[in-house]
């Protein structure tokens, strides 16, 4: 089980790599359009959030199912508040 939950976190965080990398891709987009203007930053921004963002967001869907089944698998309790005892209320 545990080799399981480890290839799932794996492909979870290759899952939020690949989500920032495409999040500053698409900044970079938004500013190289402001840079441009006109009609041609219209036509790009139109594309950034009709076509690219669509599947930026797909693959942050994928891989947060992915890094949810694996912390299931691991039974981490990342999600959790946990109170957390100090020394002095002790």
């Amino acid at each position: 089980m545990k080799k399981i939950s480890n290839i799932f976190l794996y492909i979870f965080s290759i899952g939020v790599i690949l989500t920032l990398f495409g999040g500053g891709l698409s900044l970079f987009g938004y500013v190289a359009a402001l840079i441009i203007g006109g009609d041609t930053a219209a036509a790009f921004c139109l594309w950034i959030f009709t076509a690219y963002l669509p599947v930026i967001i797909k693959i942050t869907s994928v891989a947060v199912l992915f890094g949810l089944i694996g912390m299931y698998l691991t039974k981490k309790k990342a999600l959790a508040v946990d109170s957390v005892v100090s020394e002095e209320e002790k």
